[in-house]
């Protein structure tokens, strides 16, 4: 399959390969408390505190976990309690509350020394509620009609609504598409940016995106959209990404994910269906943004804690399928440390770096394993096994197979696995270390209850012999040890 857009042409690193970690600026880290002005950690709906300085001094954090490209809420100016970013009152300036564009342009440049992208919200639908605009009458036609969206995530809804009634900006305005297509390069050409995620694109006629996205690819190349359609139906998400948008964020898949997971004993059958309609409807598949959950939806945790379960085991599941399976994995800041959160504004609780760090050590090991191995990242992707929540999924790039088992079962599961991979070759596990030798044409796997195991199908790997002699040497210095010391004690 051709996936467009390359991410790094001196690494061949493609953007199916990046795995994304998603950041609320204002609720992540406080690295200047000068810029905090009106900030109150107490209410929910103020700012917190959070800037751009703050996540310059996590960026070896987000690094270490084996992310490879941060995602922004906007750093626009906001109205009053505009924490979140998506009521902007002027395109081309940065909020005061999170630093200035030089801070900005820090940011971009020390990411980029990690080898590390950058994309930034933008928001094209809807301006804040108070924007000057709406007081000027030269721009009275730069809005559209106010009619209000009653439900936003219905396909048979109204696309020119007022959003929560927000100001719906006009895009059939010749002058309001130049202002907007314009603010977008600008960010672009100033800040090096790598990417925009595209905020409410439903409600933005197809016509605006289609122009949009060419400008935005002619002023840098690569340049990566990553477009928000919030719906169930993945033929209607993937009219968007034949318009130009390069990657749509997997709700359908998000659905599915979260009812499998946050939940023991739960089949995994819809995944692989989930897939399967997804390789029909989307042009390019593998470019699908996955999640467990986001600012606009319940903490996974959340979700597993109404099931009565442990918030890490859940999260485990869930996090090795979004990195085993196609996609671009994008994390929620918190999740490492299976923050909890009900809806807006619960689930944008501030960051607590003093969290333990286990399941943050997981995320790094997926990290390194879907880095390692392109199977991960651009195999084909089929279910070999699935029972009552026992599933197995095998992926093959080139040369390379390896094997996804998740154990979403209250009991210990091991499967007799009949698959033909070749002679003399053997299953490895990465996750957890095991090696699985066939009987016959039978592969036995052994997974424990409510885990999960990465396998690589490899050449038999024989006697250890620098492991036998090492063990060898260790235990006859050890006998001379006890022969010399006893023969001292006797001269003694």
């Amino acid at each position: 399959m051709s996936i467009p857009a390359k991410a790094n042409a001196a690494t061949d690193r493609k953007w199916q390969d990046e795995m994304m970690y998603f950041i609320m600026v204002d609720r992540f880290n406080n690295g200047d408390v000068k810029n905090d002005g009106d900030a109150n950690p107490d209410d929910p709906k103020a700012y917190h505190g959070g800037d751009i300085q703050g996540i310059i001094e996590k960026l070896d954090y987000i690094k270490d976990m084996g992310f490879t490209s941060i995602w922004l809420t906007p750093i626009f100016y906001n109205e009053q309690k505009g924490y979140h970013g998506y009521w902007i009152q002027d395109f081309y300036k940065v909020d005061e509350h999170f630093g200035t564009i030089q801070d900005f342009k820090k940011l971009v440049k020390e990411a980029h020394k990690r080898d590390m992208k950058v994309i930034l919200d933008f928001v094209a639908n809807h301006t804040g509620y108070q924007h000057p605009w709406l007081k000027d009458p030269a721009k009275k036609d730069w809005f559209h009609e106010k009619k209000d969206i009653v439900n936003w995530n219905s396909q048979d809804e109204i696309e020119n609504g007022w959003l929560y009634g927000l100001p719906d900006l006009n895009q059939e305005n010749p002058d309001v598409k130049k202002y907007l297509i314009d603010a977008g390069k600008w960010w672009i050409k100033e800040t090096d940016i790598d990417g925009y995620r595209l905020d409410t694109v439903r409600h933005v006629p197809k016509e605006f995106w289609t122009e949009f996205s060419e400008e935005m690819k002619k002023t840098k190349k690569d340049f990566f959209l990553l477009g928000e359609v919030w719906n169930s139906d993945p033929r209607y998400l993937a009219e968007y990404q034949k318009i130009g948008i390069d990657a749509m964020v997997d709700f359908p898949l998000y659905d599915q994910l979260t009812n499998i997971f946050s939940n023991v004993d739960e089949s995994q059958e819809n995944l692989i269906a989930s897939w399967k309609r997804n390789k029909v409807a989307y042009p390019h598949p593998y470019l699908l943004g996955t999640f467990l959950d986001n600012h606009d939806t319940e903490r996974f945790t959340r979700q597993a804690l109404r099931h009565k379960q442990y918030p890490v085991t859940r999260t485990k599941l869930g996090l090795t399928y979004l990195y085993g399976a196609p996609g671009i994995p994008i994390v929620y800041y918190g999740t490492e440390i299976t923050l909890d959160g009900g809806k807006d504004p619960d689930n944008r609780r501030l960051m607590n770096f003093q969290s333990d760090k286990e399941l943050g050590e997981y995320v790094g090991k997926l990290a390194e394993l879907r880095r390692k191995h392109p199977s991960l990242r651009r195999g084909t992707f089929d279910s070999i096994y699935e029972e009552n929540g026992m599933a197995i999924y095998k992926r093959t790039y080139k040369n390379e197979t390896t094997l996804v088992a998740i154990n979403n079962t209250s009991k210990n599961q091991v499967v007799d696995l009949k698959e033909d991979f070749g002679r003399k070759k053997e299953l490895r596990g990465l996750l957890e270390s095991d090696f699985v030798r066939p009987d016959g044409d039978v592969y036995k796997l052994s997974v424990n209850r409510e885990t999960a195991n990465i396998y690589v199908v490899a050449d038999k790997s024989g006697l250890n012999i620098p492991y036998i002699a090492a063990i060898v040497a260790i235990y006859v210095a050890f006998i001379a040890f006890l022969y010399f010391a006893r023969k001292r004690r006797r001269k003694a």
